[in-house]
């Protein structure tokens, strides 16, 4: 089904205003410039400069957007084992350089063996953190039969030849850089626990330092058999048979049948239509699209020009729109091959404006007050590439192990990062997952079911054109993290590297509070939330570093150029195709 919500013109210059009276003007200083690269040919945009580049390069051979970005994500999974990975998933969206959409869901599945009360007790109480660590952590992983269905699809360059610069980088060895210690580092006690991925990451018990060449033969060993025999050689056989003997020997229920049942999903693309902007995106299990109608839907039919209000009665309007939309995410989405979905009733037009409307302009809404599907009376880690070519090819690119490292666990003689992401079921109804959502039944344990998720990647068209490609990682900042780079660059006009690079803030309903970014947001305009109802406190994990999101976006300029850009918050690096410029690390 194709869903779709047209906005009134007005309601283009949305959160900041314009661009002169936006109330979080860019700062660059506490991230540093966002990398960026230009070319007239194509980009690639990555958490990591030798993946990046790694695509770039099959772009330069000739290959289209999406051998691009099977080429730098199999390239992450050496590289930036935080969160590029084999044993994940994502979700990808994709426009062919003839104007048409596709979305790909490789999302992860639950084991046959799993259900809704296998993370609890008899007595009803949570099983530790069985959904976080050992072997019941792990779902079925879907990245390399995604990539392989992704470029059987819409592919041209030979599969092998993806594949390969990943395994060059594996035997041969790339310098790691100070992102990479910096993680293995601040993860190290719960790393070590695994005999495999401590004798890999803490050689003579000390994290992989920068600087150092990191050779993983094993993994290199598992990418060679996946390049000579596809998705086969990691869903069947001697891979498959380690990684499900591994799991089960770690107290998990995977099995060789589930990792061979394994298949992707074509889903309809998700429509929004905004003003000049039309946002292309993924439907559910993913709930971006849903979360980005839904504010965009509410603030419209709330305030009709923001541009001329404050710094904090913006944000205050934004963060009641996902205050009340989050409210509905966790209560009713799911995935859809599971339990319908009551998504024309959230987002019917009538509601969208009833739920602006409920919003008071001067007060924060508590959240306990705040009933999803309601009509209001009267008034980690994840990673994400975006690849843009200069015929209109677009992808943007979001996978993960959940958490940064996933479980932790690398399966002996494979290189393979295990994921947790079982932890994005709703495991115990009620109670906050690894990212603080609290969701209801609606996203409980199925056997084969898909965990809904945050991840939004977004392709985005300016009067009918390719303009931005958009995505982040950040689990439930996702979806706030895109919306701001969009607001920003797109009806603002700001440009992409500043939009990027700007300062965010987030609301979920619960935890009741606005987040923010640690040490850059201006106090002063907390202080004005403060004294509006809010809760605002700075970012506390510190798996984050306190930021919220890393958008890797790129952009369709006016003169014909493709802009990369990284964000700096993390060790994002663009790359251009042969021919381009760059700036940002290497």
């Amino acid at each position: 089904m194709r869903t779709a919500s047209r906005f009134a013109a007005s309601a283009a210059l949305l959160l900041l205003g314009a661009v002169e009276a936006a109330p979080l003007p860019p700062r660059t200083e506490p991230f540093g410039p966002a990398p960026v690269a230009r070319s007239r040919r194509g980009v690639v945009s990555s958490t990591e400069g030798n993946a990046s580049r790694a695509g770039a390069g099959i772009l330069a051979e000739g290959g289209n957007a999406v051998d691009a970005a099977v080429a730098t994500a199999f390239a992450l999974a050496v590289t930036y084992p935080e969160a590029g990975n084999l044993a994940g998933g994502g979700f990808a969206v994709i426009r062919t350089a003839d104007g048409r959409f596709y979305a790909l869901d490789l999302r992860e599945t639950a084991p046959a063996g799993t259900w809704e009360r296998t993370y609890l007790l008899p007595d009803g109480s949570p099983r530790g953190d069985a959904s976080l660590r050992g072997g019941l952590a792990v779902a079925t992983p879907a990245t390399v039969r995604g990539l392989e269905e992704l470029h059987a699809k819409l592919g041209k360059l030979p599969w092998r030849r993806l594949v390969e610069p990943a395994i060059r980088l594996a035997r041969e060895g790339f310098l790691v850089s100070p992102m990479l210690e910096a993680d293995l580092s601040l993860h190290a006690e719960r790393l070590k626990k695994f005999p495999e991925t401590r004798r890999i990451f803490f050689p003579d018990g000390a994290p992989l330092r920068a600087g150092r060449r990191f050779f993983q033969p094993e993994l290199a060993a598992t990418l060679e058999a996946v390049a000579a025999g596809g998705s086969a050689a990691f869903h069947r056989g001697p891979v498959a048979k380690r990684l499900a003997a591994h799991v089960r020997e770690t107290g998990g229920v995977l099995t060789e049948e589930d990792l061979a049942a394994y298949t992707p999903v074509w889903r309809p693309p998700f429509v929004i239509d905004f003003g000049r902007y039309r946002l292309v995106t993924m439907p559910p299990p993913s709930t971006g699209g849903v979360l980005l109608m839904s504010i965009l839907g509410q603030i419209e039919a709330a305030v009709g020009d923001l541009a001329s209000l404050p710094a904090d009665a913006r944000i205050h309007l934004v963060a009641e729109a996902e205050r009340r939309a989050y409210a509905d995410r966790n209560a009713f989405l799911s995935d859809p091959d599971c339990l319908p979905m009551p998504l024309a009733q959230l987002l019917a037009p009538a509601r969208l404006a009833a739920l602006g409307r409920s919003i008071d302009p001067r007060r924060a809404t508590p959240s306990s007050s705040i009933r999803a599907g309601a009509v209001p009376d009267g008034g980690s880690s994840t990673t994400h590439l975006s690849v843009a070519t200069a015929d209109g090819e677009a992808v943007a690119l979001t996978y993960t192990l959940n958490d940064t490292f996933g479980s932790g666990d690398v399966v002996p003689g494979t290189g393979i990062l295990l994921n947790n992401e079982m932890d994005d079921f709703a495991v115990h109804p009620g109670r906050p997952n690894f990212y603080g959502l609290v969701q209801g039944m609606s996203n409980a344990v199925r056997a084969g079911g898909r965990p809904v998720s945050s991840m939004s990647p977004t392709i985005v068209l300016s009067d009918g054109k390719p303009r931005f490609v958009l995505g982040s990682p950040g689990g439930s900042t996702i979806p706030t993290s895109v919306l701001q780079v969009f607001l920003n660059a797109g009806p603002l006009g700001l440009p992409l590297p500043d939009a990027v690079a700007a300062v965010r803030f987030h609301h979920q309903h619960l935890p009741d509070r606005i987040e923010v970014e640690r040490g850059v947001f201006p106090e002063a305009i907390a202080e004005a939330l403060r004294a509006r109802g809010h809760a605002v406190e700075e970012r506390r994990e510190t798996f984050t570093w306190g930021r919220l999101g890393a958008v890797n976006a790129a952009g369709f300029e006016k003169d014909g150029s493709i802009l990369g850009v990284a964000d700096p918050r993390r060790s994002g690096t663009p790359a251009a195709a042969e021919g381009g410029t760059s700036s940002g690390p290497r």
